[in-house]
């Protein structure tokens, strides 16, 4: 642990300004980020006396060992720049309020020539228009289906849309009416992408206009003696109202709001919120948050209100109403913000009576039930994650807590396609962005003699790479705000981060506090072997062996028996397993690429379209190998230079390798850097 008076700047070099500040560890990863009207009087309450401060601030200060400042203009631009660098660096002591799940959004792809209406989960793409959360995805498709009839928009996929293209014939939908058939040319693109935006107009609460439309055109129909089309128009309508009536009228002067519930304890705050469009509850979404900040009701909601907007660039989903549990400290800049995002007026606001009030008790009783739920489902999950990285501390004698545990595993087909996993768990949670792939080399190209080998050379990579990246970003060197340290100043305005090359964020450049390879002794031998042959010191080690479940620590000839109901030992087991499931995964994957890899895939040139054009013009490989230059540039699209180049290709392959397919290593072994992202 640091003590913050180690790293404090000098009186004086903190300005008196509005600001974003962000606190780093000993290795440069970012721990907190925090926005101030003045940074000067911000900063200073974190040094205190540190017995004075709260426990979850306590922890914060003494893991940090630098904070940096950056000044901005006003208060509005701190709450946005502090947003981004949340999303940017996701701080460890912030916190974040992750969906209870993956809702579901019904999304208008309006960038595309024929803009798409389908079921989305996951990010927000740009260009694209989004209505919802909605609790379950079969209430979209329901929705959709009844307004296919009135707004007959392309639902289909990519491949189904250029396939009725080619083949010149609609699908199903077309021919029942429930899409206008742009693939074939039945609607130009102009009018399509008008109907379209309709259907968006009509999601968005404006169904009073369209109802208005059809019934007038239903009246001219009938004055026209066309009964059929006038029955027809009769039957959208109809089909309105239902589309209408599925959501109930909840608030009769046809709010456009947000209704915000908090609920919670000092550990945790259930949240919930209700997306009221033209008075009509559109969608509800819900999260369940750790409070690992020292914040009261008021600045929670200030950060929910960040990360529920802030990663709505265009303002769509901005309303012109937030209604909240408790205003924030400083409402007028979160209106402002809002405002901004969405080009008009915002208000955030506590709802005092009326039809207001009574659904903020219904969103608030929501909140409540998702706490009680959650906490039945994660009764004492934070406790037992924290007694088992304990009792890892305790059985392995380590000098503190294993908040980052890296585990490796290796995998292969008898020495064929080796694959390694390194795995990610951060206080006790697995940290799936930062799992990675490693495909095993060996000494020269083609592989390691044994797991043991394997297990050196991923070792030794992982941690060559974090050497380097530590060596070339001096920001990671940071010094203990003397004048006399060398490398980065323990605190000061905010200077470059640590990126590679390409502008990216270095991915190997925090060390974990304990690394576990799956095995026995050859294996945890192996692996202590790559660190001390680095000079890497201070990284704990163990072993775990799946016949009895034994942790082995190097240079013990006796294993740590950890207790069969020890949370210590569930925690290494899961680690073990996913690091085990995700090399598997790689090696799989691999093997399947490797197993359909071509001999012409390597020819300069040589196109997938053109690599079908010979198989369908001589049948096999086999034929094609007995094929002259002159017969091959007979085929369509195949010249004299590309055909020389295959003859030549194929005379340094196998002759007895008659399908075209490479058995053995296969091209994917030699990945640029012999590493794949996960």
């Amino acid at each position: 642990m640091a003590d913050p008076a180690s790293y404090r700047p000098a009186p004086g070099e903190i300005p008196d300004a509005p600001g974003v500040y962000r606190f780093r560890d000993e290795h440069g990863r970012v721990v907190y980020v925090g926005k101030a009207k003045s940074l000067r009087s911000r900063l200073a309450s974190y040094f205190q006396d540190v017995h004075a401060l709260h426990p979850r601030t306590q922890r914060m200060v003494t893991t940090a060992a630098a904070v940096e400042w950056t000044v901005v203009g006003t208060e509005v631009e701190a709450l946005a720049l502090e947003y981004s660098w949340i999303k940017e660096f996701d701080p460890r002591f912030n916190v974040k309020y992750r969906d209870d799940k993956s809702y579901p959004y019904l999304a208008v792809t309006l960038a595309e020539e024929y803009p798409r209406v389908q079921v989305m989960r996951g990010a927000k793409r740009k260009g694209t228009r989004y209505f919802g959360p909605y609790g379950h995805a079969w209430a979209i498709r329901e929705t959709v289906d009844l307004l296919l009839r009135v707004f007959p928009v392309r639902t289909c996929s990519t491949g189904v849309f250029k396939r009725a293209r080619q083949q010149g014939r609609p699908c199903l939908l077309g021919y029942i009416d429930k899409c206008s058939a742009p693939c074939v040319g039945l609607i130009s693109p102009a009018d399509h992408h008008r109907l379209a935006e309709d259907f968006c107009d009509f999601m968005s609460g404006e169904t009073a206009r369209f109802e208005r439309r059809l019934t007038q055109r239903m009246k001219d129909a009938a004055a026209e003696l066309d009964y059929e089309q006038a029955a027809r128009l009769r039957d959208d309508i109809a089909t309105l109202r239902r589309a209408t009536e599925r959501n109930a009228l909840v608030l009769r002067d046809g709010t456009d709001a947000d209704l915000f519930a908090l609920a919670g304890d000092e550990l945790e705050a259930a949240v919930q919120v209700f997306h009221v469009r033209d008075g009509r509850v559109r969608g509800q979404r819900g999260w369940v948050v750790e409070k690992v900040e020292d914040l009261d009701d008021g600045e929670l909601v200030e950060h929910l209100l960040q990360q529920v907007y802030g990663e709505d660039a265009e303002g769509s989903s901005v309303p012109r109403e937030v209604l909240v549990p408790v205003v924030p400290p400083d409402v007028a800049r979160v209106e402002d913000w809002l405002s901004g995002l969405r080009g008009s007026r915002v208000s955030v606001r506590v709802a005092q009576r009326g039809d207001k009030r009574e659904l903020a008790e219904t969103v608030r009783r929501n909140a409540e039930h998702a706490l009680v739920l959650h906490r039945t489902r994660r009764a004492g999950d934070l406790t037992t994650r924290s007694q088992a990285l304990r009792e890892l501390q305790e059985a392995l004698d380590l000098p503190s807590a294993p908040l980052r545990i890296e585990c490796y595993d290796v995998s292969h087909n008898q020495g064929t396609y080796q694959s390694a996993s390194m795995v990610v768990f951060e206080d006790g949670l697995a940290r799936k962005p930062e799992y990675r792939l490693f495909s095993i080399r060996g000494p020269h190209g083609e592989g390691a003699r044994d797991d043991t080998e394997a297990m050196y050379e991923v070792i030794a990579r992982r941690f060559r790479r974090y050497l380097a990246e530590r060596s070339d970003s001096g920001e990671l060197e940071l010094g203990t705000g003397t004048d006399d340290d060398e490398g980065q100043p323990a605190g000061g305005p905010v200077g470059p981060d640590p990126r590679d090359e390409s502008g990216r964020p270095r991915r190997f450049a925090y060390p974990p506090n304990l690394v576990v390879v799956d095995g026995g002794p050859p294996q945890v031998a192996a692996a202590a072997r790559a660190l001390a042959d680095l000079g890497i010191d201070d990284v704990a080690l163990c072993g775990l062996a799946k016949r009895l479940e034994e942790v082995w620590v190097p240079g013990d000839d006796y294993p740590v028996i950890l207790q069969r109901t020890s949370e210590g030992l569930y925690l290494l087991q899961r680690v073990r397993d996913e690091a085990h499931r995700f090399a598997i995964a790689g090696h799989r994957k691999r093997r399947s690429k490797g197993m359909t890899t071509s001999v012409l895939d390597d020819v300069p040139g040589l196109g997938p379209a053109r690599q079908k054009a010979l198989l369908r013009q001589f049948g096999s490989v086999k034929r094609l190998r007995a094929a002259t230059v002159d017969e091959i540039a007979t085929v369509p699209g195949m010249g004299a230079v590309t055909a020389a180049a295959v003859v030549a290709a194929l005379a340094g392959t196998n002759p007895g390798s008659s399908d075209g397919v490479a058995v053995g290593v296969s091209r994917a072994s030699d990945d640029a850097a012999g590493m794949l992202d996960a």
